[in-house]
């Protein structure tokens, strides 16, 4: 039974189709036992409710007890807020507080990281000085071991070195 056809029987019920939809719905009664099932119900749910309404009785007039009912309504509807204006500062530090937390944290992680990995320039490597382009003598410096060479170069012909009561010194 569709709900077109439950709608009808109620208003058949209610005696309030006109003659030839009323003769429709009695033809379906007639042929249709769900549609008797729903209709002994409606008899049975006026029986239930015949006698609840009649003790009821309102302090005044109907209209003016609605009246009463509506602007209770209206009255706890809520209200529409004015929208408030928003200020260019607190669009910025909506912005900018979140931007200077990772700043502040990239640069605590920066000195971080310089504390314990050793800075190129303190690192102490050797190094190799001459003085003069045309020098023959080349100094050699390791600050870690604490060691300085000198070496000198000199054409293989000539001999710098002397031998002076059994020591070699430089002439």
């Amino acid at each position: 039974m569709t709900n077109e056809q439950q709608l009808k029987l109620q208003a058949f019920f209610d005696s309030e189709l006109p003659e030839a939809e009323a003769r429709e719905v009695a033809a379906l009664l007639a042929r249709d036992a769900e549609a008797t099932v729903l209709l002994g119900e409606l008899k049975n749910t006026r029986r239930a409710l015949d006698g609840f309404e009649k003790g009821v009785t309102l302090p005044e007039a109907r209209e003016f007890f609605w009246s009463k009912i509506q602007g209770e309504i209206e009255r706890s509807a809520p209200t529409p807020q004015p929208v408030e204006s928003v200020s260019v500062f607190a669009i910025l530090r909506r912005w900018l507080v979140p931007a200077g937390a990772v700043a502040a944290l990239a640069i605590v992680g920066l000195i971080a990281t310089r504390q314990f990995t050793p800075a190129k320039h303190l690192v102490a490597t050797p190094s190799i000085v001459t003085e003069l382009a045309d020098s023959s003598a080349f100094t050699y410096q390791d600050k870690d071991a604490g060691v300085t060479l000198v070496w000198f170069s000199v054409p293989a012909d000539k001999n710098p070195f002397a031998e002076v009561d059994g020591a070699t010194i430089l002439q």
